[in-house]
């Protein structure tokens, strides 16, 4: 199993920014996709971003290209979500998810391992 710890969340006006951090610990093999996600109250979970451990290799949402960033330290073992240019529409609990794939999937039923998620609330 894979362990997840997200941090970084917060209050922030809009068109400010934010940085998550997800800390991750166990099986190696088993993380070899890493992803955020995000859900707002009433809505299903979303993908937002992705990275590949070995190659570094990022996909994003389409509403979030060009103001997110994904970017992985492996020494730390911690993977990071820059997040520019925040719009109220982007408020709600921030999940990292790992999965063991070399497909950039982006069903959450396809990752078997999740933080406890961190609110991002963005203000008008």
């Amino acid at each position: 199993q894979v362990q997840l710890v997200e941090s970084g969340g917060g209050l922030v006006q809009a068109g400010g920014s934010l940085r998550l951090s997800c800390a991750a610990s166990g099986r190696t093999f088993s993380r070899n996709l890493m992803a955020w996600f995000r859900q707002a109250p009433g809505k299903e979970r979303e993908f937002v971003a992705s990275i590949f451990w070995t190659t570094g290799s990022t996909y994003y949402a389409d509403s979030v290209k060009g103001r997110f960033t994904i970017s992985r330290d492996n020494d730390k073992n911690t993977v990071y979500l820059q997040m520019n240019s925040l719009q109220p529409e982007d408020t709600a609990v921030y999940y990292c998810a790992a999965a063991n794939t070399w497909i950039p999937v982006r069903d959450p039923k396809q990752y078997n391992s999740w933080g406890q998620g961190t609110q991002v609330t963005v203000s008008s």
